[in-house]
């Protein structure tokens, strides 16, 4: 894989981000639960940074916090976005894709809501996207029961490029596919950076995908960012315990 020009640009910055969860109860204590403490990175133009860590150490919800789909957390410290509309790509597309709408009606509903473009243009920008993907012009009436688990990947990235932003969140974007499949994915990530400038923040538990597609990499632990750096540095001269912990239990 040809490596992309990059700039020291920033996509997006998160400065001492801490993130608390909390639950009331009528007839019990109320509690809480710190799911983020002091998190502070940033994402350069053109790059993919991964972020690991095991299942609850808290990548998930800072997948939300940065797109503002936390709610009813509190969320302190300062999240700073360089690009228009970022988007998500999620682990589960057939849970994010309305099973009762065609392939053309999703990919084409953000373009009609956005209400830039008329109809005909957004029927060329929805075919062009479905190519883009590797997903032909006869899919368009299709429904989302009809794809393939692979094939409603793509649709689900097709539908977080089609307003054309530049910053990508990916949380666990191949996690749910065989690994022939989890390869034709990330292959079409990485294409479709370089075709569309875009950035990701890939998050992953998976160290052997973070290796084959990332730049940089953030280890995740209980909710703090304990070690980051490219690649290369953190593979092969991990600081933390932790960090080596992971390392140990995956064949590279």
């Amino acid at each position: 894989m040809t490596q992309p020009e990059k700039t020291t640009e920033h996509v997006l910055e998160v400065a001492h981000l801490s993130v608390t969860y909390h639950d009331k109860h009528l007839f019990a204590p109320d509690t809480s639960f710190q799911a983020l403490t002091d998190v502070t990175f940033h994402v350069n133009h053109g790059e993919i940074l991964g972020l690991v860590g095991e299942s609850g150490c808290g990548k998930s919800t800072l997948s939300k916090a940065i797109l503002g789909m936390l709610p009813r957390a509190e969320v302190k410290g300062e999240i700073r976005h360089f690009t228009k509309r970022p988007q998500m790509v999620f682990q589960d597309p057939f849970g994010s894709l309305n099973p009762a709408k065609t392939v053309g009606w999703i990919l084409e509903e953000p373009l009609r809501v956005f209400g830039k473009y008329d109809a005909p243009e957004r029927r060329r920008r929805v075919l062009d996207m479905l190519e883009r993907v590797g997903l032909g012009e006869e899919y368009a009436s299709r429904r989302p029961a009809q794809l393939s688990g692979g094939q409603r990947q793509r649709l689900s990235i097709a539908v977080a490029l089609i307003q054309r932003p530049r910053f990508i969140l990916a949380d666990e974007p191949v996690s749910a596919l065989d690994v022939t499949i989890q390869a034709q994915i990330l292959d079409l990530l990485w294409d479709l950076r370089q075709e569309l400038d875009l950035s990701y923040l890939f998050i992953s538990h998976d160290l052997n995908v973070i290796y084959s597609i990332c730049d940089r990499v953030m280890v995740m632990e209980k909710g703090r960012i304990i070690e980051q750096g490219t690649v290369d540095e953190v593979y092969d001269h991990p600081q933390q315990e932790y960090t080596r912990k992971l390392l140990g239990a995956v064949q590279l």
